[in-house]
């Protein structure tokens, strides 16, 4: 069992960049703070691998977080790390090395409250394959608004249009009206969708081009961070346990001149990473 040790800051966690649109909302509403964001873009995409590699992947990362960077909380900004990897990571890795510490994903904020948007009862989610596959989110939709409708589409083209800064090209327009006339043939009574991967909310503008004025959607940000917020409202003492002096230090397990320059796209700020190796 590892012991612990001193307070120290938040950690964010993402297979890549995506999960610094989570951080972005985040920070504005934690302003005072410490956080360390983790990317593991050596390894990127999650979406496609096994839940075995996805795990021990998300694992290796959350390890450092919690050991190396004293973080008391972990925050899994990756909808593939919080469908794949979660649930274990709280219920046996946690229990095991790290009893007083807390990991937490943004699936669970999102489908607890994803009910009070649709009024049609019929839900769309837009994610990678690999939270696809899992049922993540049906799953857990269903256990807090059974009567709910749930239908899925996997976007694989959306990750690679932005991390390649093509998504507000034209070419960029094809792909966006793909998946949204494949989930809406599904059935039309769709009122509400789900943006369930991170990097999803720099499509919203072209995905609202092309969505009817009816139907609304939701992006996970902020639904996370007021979720945060509230989760330290009832948990005073992890919340005691964060440093709160504005300071944020960014990792990536690649090159840290790369995630930099396209870390700019997500966050609309220039920001100085280090690498970290595994």
């Amino acid at each position: 069992m590892t012991p612990m040790s001193k307070n120290g800051p938040i950690g964010i966690f993402d297979s890549g960049y995506g999960g610094l649109t989570v951080f972005k909302e985040i920070k504005k509403q934690l302003p005072a703070y410490d956080f360390v964001y983790m990317g593991d873009n050596a390894r990127v995409p999650y979406g496609t691998r096994s839940y075995e590699t996805v795990l021990e992947y998300t694992w290796q990362c959350v390890d450092y977080l919690l050991g190396e960077k004293d973080c008391p909380l972990v925050i899994l900004a990756c909808n593939t790390a919080s469908a794949k990897a979660l649930r274990t990571i709280q219920q046996n890795y946690l229990k095991h090395h790290y009893p007083d510490r807390k990991v937490l994903g943004v699936i669970r904020p999102t489908t607890e409250s994803i009910g009070h948007y649709t009024h049609t009862g019929h839900i769309g989610i837009f994610a990678t394959n690999g939270t696809v596959q899992s049922e993540t989110y049906p799953i857990e939709i269903h256990n807090f608004f059974p009567k709910l409708k749930v239908y899925q589409k996997a976007c694989p083209m959306w990750v690679t249009l932005v991390e390649n800064n093509e998504h507000l090209d034209e070419g960029a327009d094809y792909f966006v009206k793909k998946y949204i006339y494949e989930l809406l043939t599904q059935n039309n009574q769709i009122d509400t969708i789900v943006l369930a991967c991170t990097h999803y909310p720099l499509l919203i503008e072209k995905i609202r081009k092309y969505l009817p004025s009816n139907i609304q959607i939701i992006s996970q940000g902020p639904i996370v961070a007021s979720s945060l917020v509230n989760y330290f409202q009832r948990h005073t003492d992890l919340n005691a346990e964060i440093v709160k002096q504005s300071h944020v230090e960014y990792l990536t397990t690649d090159n840290p001149v790369v995630f930099d320059d396209k870390a700019s796209i997500f966050i609309d700020q220039q920001i100085q990473s280090s690498a970290i190796r595994f």
